[in-house]
């Protein structure tokens, strides 16, 4: 992107700290390569190493009981239960262990200026975090209203202060007076979750968009290894990733948006195309597209917001490069299981 464009999103960047406006969505790809990092340094904030609650462990009486399978034929499987809560949100449950991830569970979506973009969900408009089941760990992808709602995470806060969390460090300022046990992860970095039922899952944070700057920080995607049959999930929101960092990574599932939404001359979220090369990129088996444009949406940004592409035409451009990967398209509300290798 030329210096002009990085001008103007620096420009959106200080206007988003007076206004709460949802920047997040234009996109600057990160530049940098993966030895821009430092590995070994972790941000990290513990004030309680001991975490002494416990959600519910029953089904949330909110979601749809029935589950589609999809399984692998290799003998040794790992269970991914993928829950779509509409937006960015989702619960996963890897082998038992459960991640809840950008939650969007209290109101609309606003960024604190209803004229101007005012989002709600179509389908689980009635899930709310009374429903939640036992969560292990949150795991936040960037720092701005989208992902990092909020008017859900100051509730949630309250409700379970020592839940484990894994953010990026641009969020620091919002987690922080929220949490006591997060850990802050820079692209390239990682850490482990052990679940209350004694699973464990490695969390690798991979670049995803820079909101500003070239030289700014960009926001997470994750990489996700469970540690029992190391089968691997990739998650990032936008379809927003540096290829030279993931080059040397592999993904048996890859959650991402299909269906570009556009501003003009701004892309807000990336797919099609940038989504086919990126699930060739990681070797995908499984994807799992998001449909995080289709919300009920009003306001002024709302009436300019275009989609490109569809479901669609999407598989067709995958058939080409990757014949044999498996779009499965989740229901909201309904889990998802795929037994992977």
């Amino acid at each position: 992107m030329d210096l002009q464009a990085n001008s103007l999103l620096h420009s959106f960047k200080l206007i988003k700290h007076k206004t709460n406006f949802p920047f997040s969505s234009f996109l600057n790809p990160p530049s940098f390569t993966r030895n821009y990092f430092s590995p070994n340094k972790l941000t990290f904030s513990k004030k309680n190493p001991h975490n002494s609650l416990h959600f519910s462990s029953t089904v949330p009486s909110a979601l749809v009981s029935e589950e589609n399978a999809v399984q692998s034929s290799s003998s040794t499987k790992d269970s991914f239960k993928l829950t779509y809560l509409e937006g960015n949100s989702w619960i996963w449950d890897v082998n038992g262990l459960k991640i809840l991830a950008d939650p969007i569970l209290v109101g609309n979506l606003d960024f604190g200026i209803p004229w101007l973009y005012d989002a709600a969900k179509k389908f689980v408009k009635n899930f709310q975090l009374s429903d939640l089941p036992e969560i292990d760990c949150l795991l936040i992808t960037q720092s701005l209203d989208d992902h990092c709602h909020m008017k859900t995470l100051k509730p949630f806060s309250k409700m379970f202060p020592d839940i484990r969390v894994i953010a990026t460090p641009n969020a620091e300022s919002l987690l922080s007076p929220l949490f006591k046990n997060v850990t802050y992860l820079e692209p390239g970095q990682s850490c482990e979750i052990e679940g209350k039922n004694g699973y464990k899952v490695g969390v690798q944070a991979t670049a995803g968009p820079v909101l500003g700057p070239p030289w700014q920080r960009p926001e997470n995607g994750y990489l996700l290894t469970a540690q029992q049959g190391q089968s691997t999930l990739y998650y990032e929101p936008h379809c927003v990733y540096n290829k030279e960092f993931l080059q040397k990574e592999r993904s048996d599932i890859v959650i991402t948006p299909v269906v570009k939404q556009l501003l003009p001359f701004l892309t807000l979220v990336s797919g099609q195309e940038d989504a086919v090369q990126l699930s060739k990129l990681l070797q995908a088996k499984y994807i799992v597209p998001m449909r995080n444009g289709e919300l009920e949406s009003k306001g002024l940004l709302s009436s300019i917001i275009r989609a490109e592409g569809t479901m669609g035409s999407f598989k067709e451009l995958l058939s080409k490069e990757i014949p044999d990967a498996q779009v499965l398209e989740p229901t909201p509300g309904v889990p998802l299981e795929i037994l992977a290798p």
